[in-house]
């Protein structure tokens, strides 16, 4: 079965680079176009796509308001943010609004393509610079209340997964680490998002700043940003 990918772009030029590199590909194929995000909406409740490259800044309804009422579908679509911006408040409300993914569009072909896998597996992804920029972020606030009380709810090991999962190691680097079976750090990264009410890794990440389980140091950047194909 082919990878149905949405386009949503303001700019019909920028849709249409997209849409020759996705078709380009084998096992994709584009199931539509959306110029905003009310658009884009109603194409995805008709043409149910599995991934949405999504812009951010769009007339009507911008890109994070239209990928948090995406994921809030049944079943939710993965959504990559592609964007010429990486300021905070973008790399932030991407993610919190459900996105799979953040790139920048002067990415490779290639890399996209590669994002569109990615997600599509499970694993989230983000651009080096919005990484960067969202550890800087957490780095700099209080920790919040609520993700200190839900740490306390976690066991030892599951800590230990989570601080793994946030310095972005694959499930088999994982597994390696603490000496257990893939399967097992499997099922702990998927008991983790369910216990937690969180979406994917890069979240699980994210969590674990906010409570102040990691600080700035303790993550590879680039580990984090490159999208690992561990899965969830």
């Amino acid at each position: 079965m082919k990878i149905r990918v949405m386009i949503v772009d303001d700019q019909a030029l920028v849709r249409a680079g997209f849409r020759m590199i996705v078709e380009d590909q084998e096992d994709m194929e584009v199931v539509g176009e959306a110029g905003d995000g009310m658009q884009a909406l109603e194409l995805a409740s008709q043409s149910a796509p599995h991934v949405v490259l999504m812009d951010i800044r769009m007339p009507n309804l911008d890109g994070i308001e239209a990928t948090r009422r995406l994921v809030a579908g049944d079943p939710p679509p993965q959504v990559v943010i592609l964007t010429t911006f990486d300021l905070d408040e973008y790399v932030y409300g991407a993610l919190a609004a459900g996105a799979s993914g953040f790139l920048l569009k002067d990415l490779p072909p290639a890399e996209l393509v590669s994002a569109i896998r990615v997600v599509i597996g499970g694993t989230a992804l983000l651009a080096p610079s919005a990484t960067r920029r969202l550890v800087e972020q957490f780095a700099c606030a209080d920790p919040a209340g609520d993700a200190v009380r839900r740490l306390r709810t976690l066991s030892d090991r599951e800590l230990d997964v989570i601080k793994l999962v946030a310095q972005g190691m694959s499930n088999a680097e994982i597994a390696e680490t603490l000496l257990l079976g893939q399967s097992t750090v499997k099922t702990h990264v998927g008991s983790l998002l369910e216990k937690l009410e969180l979406r994917d890794r890069v979240q699980l990440a994210i969590f674990a700043y906010e409570s102040r389980l990691m600080r700035p140091g303790d993550v590879d950047l680039q580990r984090l940003s490159a999208g690992r194909r561990g899965g969830a």
